[in-house]
């Protein structure tokens, strides 16, 4: 939480399975969606949070299936677990609240009696949550009077039933609302509560995050029954929580332009950016600009024409260096000739491309350090590497343009292309130093290429 140096403008609380995450959608387009809008407008002055009912575990395993953005707080196994950044530092505090008033044996012990409660596998066990399957039809008889056998033992639990299908067993302080409360009371220590937040689900565990006060909330398209028939119970008519006709992360896109919170045009939802300005010029949007561009060129998804390639070419300084993955250093321009080749590369082929975890620095009046890192996937087989671009404004020809000086790639651990001579390209070089303005730069030689 200390990557603001304030407030955040908008932080969103997001449930993963069928809210952010649409397992029916094998193409993953809704996500993608969400992605390039928070990467391109959001990701530099706002926070992004994900409450899930998943253990770490099988929280690791989604997002080694999915394009999930990393998140600046992760909220697990139905709120019993806090971690904050890409390392997932653990809230200690937060635990040590949770055991107030607990007992893990005890809670074993007594839905041992219930017949009807299936264990979850271990992965799901967790140290504040014990999780069962338990059939529809029994819930409401089961829960009743496993409440009460707690309550004789003299704890204080929450049983959460979710999905027509899982039972969890919480101590009475956790649970996604309560996670969210704390950190929200933890941003008020410190002076720095978000300026508006946002909490989206789809089932009965996601209840308690839409009667935290001041959030506003949305209850995707594809919402479960529970959560439906808790919000006419509950929440009926209350302006802030909105019904959205979108299914998962474009119901969480749909509310963000329902109530005004800020962007609301995905960069994946607009098909031509020379046709189609935004009034936000910035170097996240740019980066993801031109790797939206990069993707639907490869797809053949765009038209080909010189006039079109030419207009990208003029973005690339003509002196600047693309350094591999490998450490192979490049000219820009020859990059900008070698993509030019691949047009129509990828298509058919289920390729997307994706920005997570972009961050700006201006380093001068004119110049930006952007940092992200660069997914590429291929139907099943996923690429990444950590990216770095200098960007400099145009000033007098287009006081609202950026040009690509440099670009630095470095494969991140487990995730390098398998031939690499199709990543971009390969090549060897002679390496020299220029020196320009205030800037100094790696320059190459081309010796020797193959494509």
């Amino acid at each position: 939480m200390d990557r603001l140096n304030g407030p955040a403008r908008l932080m969103i609380v997001s449930d993963l399975d069928q809210t952010m995450v649409d397992h029916d959608d094998p193409e993953n387009l809704s996500l993608l969606r969400f992605n390039a809008l928070w990467e391109a407008y959001y990701r530099q002055d706002s926070l992004l949070v994900f409450s899930t009912g998943r253990s770490r575990i099988s929280y690791k395993q989604l997002r080694n299936e999915k394009p999930l953005l990393t998140p600046d707080v992760t909220i697990m196994s139905v709120g019993t677990e806090i971690a904050y950044g890409e390392s997932m530092v653990p809230d200690y505090d937060w635990e040590q609240f949770l055991d107030h008033n607990w007992d893990r044996d005890i809670v074993n012990q007594e839905t041992a009696k219930f017949p009807q409660l299936i264990p979850q596998s271990d992965k799901n066990q967790r140290p504040h949550k014990v999780s069962f399957f338990l059939e529809k039809a029994e819930s409401l008889e089961v829960i009743k009077a496993l409440s009460e056998c707690l309550e004789k033992r003299g704890l204080d639990v929450k049983i959460i039933y979710s999905n027509g299908t899982a039972l969890d067993v919480l101590p009475k302080g956790a649970g996604k609302g309560q996670a969210l409360a704390y950190l929200l009371k933890k941003f008020k220590a410190d002076g720095r509560v978000p300026l508006n937040t946002l909490v989206c689900g789809d089932s009965g565990n996601d209840a308690e995050l839409f009667i935290v006060p001041e959030v506003y909330g949305v209850m995707v398209s594809n919402a479960q029954e529970e959560l439906l028939q808790w919000h006419a119970e509950n929440v009926k008519g209350n302006p802030h929580i909105l019904r959205s006709t979108e299914r998962c992360a474009s119901g969480i896109v749909q509310a963000i332009e329902k109530f005004t919170l800020g962007p609301n045009v995905s960069p994946r939802d607009i098909r031509d950016f020379r046709k189609c300005r935004v009034n936000i010029f910035s170097p996240g949007h740019e980066v993801v600009k031109f790797y939206l561009f990069y993707e639907r060129w490869r797809c053949a998804e765009v038209e080909k024409s010189d006039q079109l390639m030419q207009s990208l070419k003029s973005s690339f300084y003509l002196l600047g260096t693309f350094v591999h993955p490998s450490g192979i250093e490049q000219p820009l321009n020859k990059c900008m000739d070698m993509m030019e080749r691949l047009y129509g590369d990828k298509l058919g082929k289920k390729y997307r491309v994706w920005l997570d975890w972009v961050s700006a620095a201006q380093i001068d009046l004119n110049s930006w350090l952007v940092k992200f890192d660069k997914w590429e996937s291929t139907g099943e087989t996923r690429q990444c590497c950590l990216t770095t671009v200098l960007l400099t404004t145009k000033q007098a020809e287009e006081p609202e343009a950026f040009t690509w000086m440099h670009i630095h790639q470095t494969w991140l651990d487990g995730l390098e292309a398998k031939d690499q001579t199709t990543w971009f390209y390969s090549m060897k070089c002679r390496k020299f130093t220029c020196r320009l303005d205030k800037h100094c730069f790696v320059l190459n030689e081309v010796v020797a290429y193959n494509v």
